[in-house]
């Protein structure tokens, strides 16, 4: 049996999240990873931020993180983005 979505944030996370974002205490101790993986969330953040400019710190993600899926990276970013431009109009 599949565990709900138990993401517990400040921010709502809708059904789209759920299949993006996990985190259960028995994975990595509640710590938000990539559904399915035991990758942190805020790990690919880091890359975004730490990967040399001349590189792409997404694709260096995923080849880095063969369990993430590109579609689970873009419906994270898609989601923040859409986040951010509600949050900048409102």
């Amino acid at each position: 049996m599949e565990k709900a979505c138990a993401f517990i944030c400040c921010l709502p996370y809708n059904g789209v999240m759920c299949d993006v974002i996990q985190s259960d205490p028995e994975i990595m101790g509640g710590t938000p990873v990539f559904k399915g993986t035991r990758v942190p969330i805020s790990t690919f953040f880091d890359y975004l931020s730490e990967v040399a400019p001349s590189e792409d710190p997404v694709a260096e993600f995923l080849n880095n993180f063969p369990g993430v899926l590109p579609q689970q990276v873009s419906d994270l970013l898609d989601y923040y983005r859409l986040r951010a431009a509600t949050k900048h109009a409102a």
